[in-house]
């Protein structure tokens, strides 16, 4: 137990603390769920569980409240697993240790998993408090959401009987989310051409960090530098201006994170070392200046290295730095009908050298799909040209914005009425379930909220605990109000 089960509402805290106690990074979420299962029967609620892994836990009306909508609340089970370079963490082991810093909860060295860890407490708080009022309630949480939304594209029709939605995937206190971006990954893999190292040549390994990192669709507007794309700048240069072979590059850990950090292991020439350290300079001074104040902390080290077994075909290396230097990142589009919201972006997440290939992911999203497609395919273009192959999975459709939605009037006067201010309604650059959960469930009315999370993805990652007491009062006072069935 931490110190944070003193903070209120004491049984959402106390529900979180668990979580963070149990690892349940993507893909390794059934621990948590088998305790989720074994509290919710102890408490007497029926609990179910799917074919990829989904729960699902219902809870009878409160009295005379049988009449009502039934509402589906909904999480996710998974977290993203990021630390900093030296943060010895294993995710799939090793629970999180989340502390109080002010107003905010956050970890050290670590992701938090507030992302979504504070929107599934709050469905089991809902679950545990028998004092809330409340129409006929169903939990539904979905595992794999952070690295390929497994349990969204695996839930079938049927299984729920509610007509309203409410997604606690949100990350902004006092904002209040009617549709998201969808996406698609975009999976490259490059033969590696290899040769023996040249004669007389020394080796080094370049490491970038200090990045900020970030979420790659609710931060990606932001300019935040990419250490995959400053790696493939940094290596178009050294290998234009100095006689410098590569061996393996590798950065990034997720196609959904910006990436934080990066490593490229390169053999030079004694003659063409110096030079080397000249150029690092040169563009440690030039990414302070072009990241002052949103990325201050960039750092560019050299240090010598065991040579390795092989370098890569000069063939090879051209067609990979050139590739990776064209490959598409960042914002491609503003909506035109929300001039302040992303339509498209890319991110170039993950570079890794293994099993005789460079691999390259990339998450493409879009509020529609022409946009998604467009940029695949220029991403396609880019690797292709340079002889890479190039898979495209995992595309889900976006959630479109409906304006009338009776469940949104209901959270903005709900709002309204319990902190005296009209909340700001968006659509998210961010791949929120909803999408594909309303392809499953057409007739549900979904509505997306949550309280201030920053960072998300990344190790600063921290959540505001004024915003979600806020985050408790709004929810509690939605369900109570929630309306009367149509006969």
């Amino acid at each position: 137990m931490t110190s944070i089960r003193t903070l209120a509402p004491e049984t959402l805290w106390g529900f979180f603390d668990t979580i963070c106690s149990i690892p349940h990074p993507s893909g390794h979420e059934a621990a948590l769920r088998s305790w989720i299962s074994n509290w919710a029967n102890g408490q007497g609620l029926p609990v179910l569980q799917d074919e990829v892994g989904n729960l699902i836990i219902k809870k009878p009306a409160s009295p005379g409240m049988e009449n009502r909508k039934g509402v589906v609340l909904q999480a996710h089970l998974d977290m993203v697993p990021q630390a900093n370079a030296g943060t010895e963490h294993d995710f799939t082991q090793d629970p999180i240790r989340p502390r109080i810093d002010g107003d905010w909860v956050c970890a050290s060295g670590t992701t938090l998993g507030a992302d979504n860890g504070i929107g599934m407490a709050a469905c089991l708080a809902v679950l545990a408090d028998q004092t809330l009022i409340h129409g006929p309630l169903e939990v539904l949480l979905t595992v794999d959401e952070e690295s390929g939304m497994t349990g969204a594209f695996g839930l079938q029709p049927g299984w729920l009987e509610g007509e309203i939605l409410l997604n606690t995937d949100s990350e902004q206190d006092g904002d209040v989310y009617m549709g998201c971006a969808g996406g698609v990954d975009a999976n490259i893999a490059l033969p590696y051409q290899a040769e023996p190292v040249p004669a007389g040549y020394q080796a080094f390994q370049l490491t970038i960090s200090g990045l900020r990192g970030g979420h790659s669709g609710i931060n990606i507007h932001e300019g935040r530098a990419s250490a995959n794309k400053l790696l493939a700048e940094l290596m178009h240069q050294v290998t234009e201006h100095t006689d410098a072979r590569l061996a393996s590059l590798n950065g990034g850990t997720l196609r959904n994170a910006i990436a934080r950090e990066a490593t490229a292991l390169l053999v030079v020439p004694a003659s063409d070392s110096e030079r080397l350290q000249e150029l690092l300079v040169t563009y440690q001074q030039h990414y302070a200046a072009e990241f002052a104040g949103v990325d201050d902390f960039i750092r560019l080290e050299l240090n010598a290295a065991e040579l390795p077994d092989r370098v890569m075909s000069r063939v090879m290396q051209q067609k990979l730095t050139r590739a990776m230097l064209a490959c598409p990142h960042g914002v491609m589009a503003m909506s035109r009908d929300m001039p302040e919201v992303t339509q498209t972006s890319t991110n170039l997440g993950v570079i890794e050298t293994r099993d005789d290939h460079v691999h390259v992911q990339c998450l493409i999203r879009s509020l529609n799909n022409a946009g998604r497609d467009r940029v695949a395919a220029m991403t396609a273009a880019v690797f292709e040209l340079a002889g890479a192959s190039v898979a495209f999975d995992g595309a889900y459709p976006g959630w479109q914005p409906n304006p009338d939605s009776p469940i949104m009037k209901l959270v903005l006067d709900t709002h309204h009425e319990v902190f005296g201010a009209l909340p700001a309604v968006k659509v998210i650059h961010a791949g929120l379930e909803c999408g594909l959960l309303g392809n499953v469930y057409p007739h549900w009315d979904m509505v997306s909220f949550g309280p201030t999370i920053q960072g998300a993805h990344s190790p600063d990652e921290r959540v505001n605990i004024t915003a979600v007491a806020r985050f408790w009062q709004l929810l509690i006072r939605v369900l109570e109000q929630t309306p009367e069935r149509v006969s």
